[in-house]
């Protein structure tokens, strides 16, 4: 035998030790005991336990009873004295960066006047010496102006640098004169596709531009910087986690979003997980290539899909709609796209394996986006599990079609307290049967995911969660709910806003409820939500937010 092999059998030994010492031992566990705890199972039935056992790479191993014997050798354990334990909440449909800008910038959600815009605009720019005043959320319903705000009104307050500031849904924006001279909109400029000028009888812009007409504003402001970027996430990700939603769909992911989140992955500062829809085509190409990412940075960020629009919102009048508006006749809204177009976005989009979710508020453009699922379900028969985002207002004949082709109906509880009023003017009380028909959804076969559609709303799960089962205000306002016969039991509300919404993304089998072998991502509360009244849930506390048992927030 050569000298070599003789010298490697007798180090052979040495090698298997070695390699056996190197061997990383079995993942040690961590144990969170004594805790009242509730999930949902696959099925939605409330699955009870008091103890939480999950390894270090923060999976499920078991959850405990309270006759099990707990395990004697863990590597930590906390007890937290009976409190409440539920999964994470999902925000089904968010704006991430969005909502980030928004915290930083001026906000104008609170007011409930014009008189009180102006005031908060002009105290804002002068402790804010910016080359551009940068703000939104406000709702013109919301101040009973009965029209659109001016540009003239917004040069009271802010005259002399460009004043931009978008609609609380984001589908209008508001500009000061200074503002539109720089975009060069004139009373000469046309309307472009998919948007529209809001003019005076003269022809002359007023200063509001409605959905595509927005970018000819949008595109003369200067962009964040990065660093102002990284502000925006991290004050979106602690304004999340601090009312526990551990995964957060983002409509609308573009570029500069993903090398935002990118940045943060690799600085170990992503905590939330992000689950993103490229904000087009070509958004997706370029950040994912010829398919969905992987997950990244332990299963907290993935580029799984397209976000596309079929029309405006209903607040704008720019909703789609089969009918004329009830309070502006001869107006039907803005279809984005022609049915052509849709088709072949979705195509496109469907043929390197992105999941295709589209904006729909009016019944004709829920409509315009069902024709075109039937059409691609021919040829996609796998699992596709097509989303239409927001699905507000539906033909009655329409709703089975959600059903038919397993089509998600990504909802939020919120619009329907907050557009009530406003859809009844806008629909008329004849047109109303199909408005945010939540139970129909289900009972049509539709999967429901709930979110918020932040910073458009508050992303608040708790309110979102009560109005799902009360159809009522957190002013118990109408009495009995609006539409009762659309309201869901209390426990189809929370699958919507974990199980449904994990659903929703292909993420069933990361997030969404607790079980062993899916991620520990839990919350710490100061009641239990089964048992309390619906002001009391909108009023819950989370203490702790656990991503990936971790614990990434704390109440202080």
């Amino acid at each position: 035998m050569p000298i070599l092999h003789r010298f490697a059998r007798l180090l052979a030994p040495f090698f298997a030790l070695a390699a056996l010492l190197l061997t990383p031992p079995a993942l040690a566990d961590g144990l969170v005991d004594n805790v009242n705890g509730m999930t949902l199972d696959e099925n939605g039935q409330v699955v009870r336990f008091t103890g939480i056992l999950f390894a270090r790479d923060g999976r499920i191993t078991a959850l405990l009873n309270s006759g099990q014997k707990r395990p004697k050798k863990v590597e930590w354990k906390m007890d937290m004295g009976g409190k409440t334990l539920v999964p994470g909440m999902i925000d089904g449909h968010g704006h991430f960066m969005g909502l980030g800008q928004q915290l930083l910038m001026l906000d104008l959600s609170a007011t409930t006047s014009l008189d009180a815009a102006l005031g908060k605009i002009r105290d804002y720019a002068a402790s804010n010496p910016t080359k551009w005043v940068l703000g939104g959320g406000w709702n013109q319903e919301k101040w009973q102006l009965g029209r659109f705000p001016t540009a003239a009104e917004l040069d009271g307050a802010e005259g002399e640098r460009p004043v931009w500031l978008e609609r609380v849904d984001g589908h209008a924006g508001w500009a000061n004169s200074r503002a539109l001279a720089l975009a060069g909109i004139t009373a000469a400029t046309k309307d472009p596709a998919g948007g529209r000028i809001e003019r005076d009888k003269a022809g002359k812009p007023t200063g509001v531009l409605v959905d595509g007409a927005m970018a000819l504003l949008t595109k003369v402001i200067p962009h964040a910087t990065p660093r102002e970027r990284n502000s925006a996430f991290l004050a979106a990700q602690e304004r999340l986690l601090s009312l526990g939603i551990t995964a957060t769909a983002d409509m609308g992911t573009s570029v500069e979003d993903w090398l935002t989140y990118r940045r943060m992955g690799d600085l170990d500062l992503l905590k939330v997980r992000i689950l993103g829809y490229a904000g087009g085509v070509d958004a997706a190409l370029t950040i994912a290539g010829q398919g969905p990412t992987p997950w990244l940075y332990g299963d907290r960020l993935k580029l799984g899909g397209i976000k596309l629009y079929a029309d405006g919102a209903l607040g704008s009048r720019g909703a789609w709609l089969k009918a004329d508006y009830a309070d502006a006749p001869g107006q039907k809204g803005l279809g984005f796209l022609s049915d052509d177009q849709l088709l072949n976005l979705m195509i496109r989009g469907s043929m390197d394996g992105f999941q295709i979710a589209v904006h729909a508020i009016g019944d004709r453009a829920n409509q315009q986006v069902l024709d075109a699922i039937e059409v691609l379900s021919d040829t996609y028969k796998d699992d596709r599990r097509w989303r239409i985002e927001h699905a507000q207002i539906v033909d009655p004949k329409d709703l089975p079609r959600f059903g038919k082709f397993g089509t998600i109906a990504s909802m939020q509880p919120v619009h329907q307290t907050s557009d009530r009023m406003m859809a009844e003017a806008r629909l008329g009380p004849d047109r109303l049967k199909g408005a945010y028909a939540w139970r129909s959804m289900l009972q049509n076969g539709a999967k429901l995911a709930f979110g918020s559609d932040y910073p458009v709303e508050s992303p608040d799960p708790w309110a979102g969660w009560a109005t799902s089962f009360t159809r009522m205000d957190a002013e118990g306002q109408p009495f009995g709910g609006w539409r009762p016969e659309e309201v869901l039991t209390r426990e189809q509300g929370w699958a919507a806003f974990t199980t449904g919404a994990a659903y929703a993304a292909f993420a069933e089998g990361k997030i969404g409820r607790l079980a062993p072998g899916l991620q520990a991502d839990f919350l710490i509360l100061d009641r239990d939500p089964l048992l309390a009244t619906p002001s009391d849930l909108r009023a819950t506390k989370v203490l702790e937010t656990w991503v990936g048992g971790n614990r990434a927030w704390q109440r202080k």
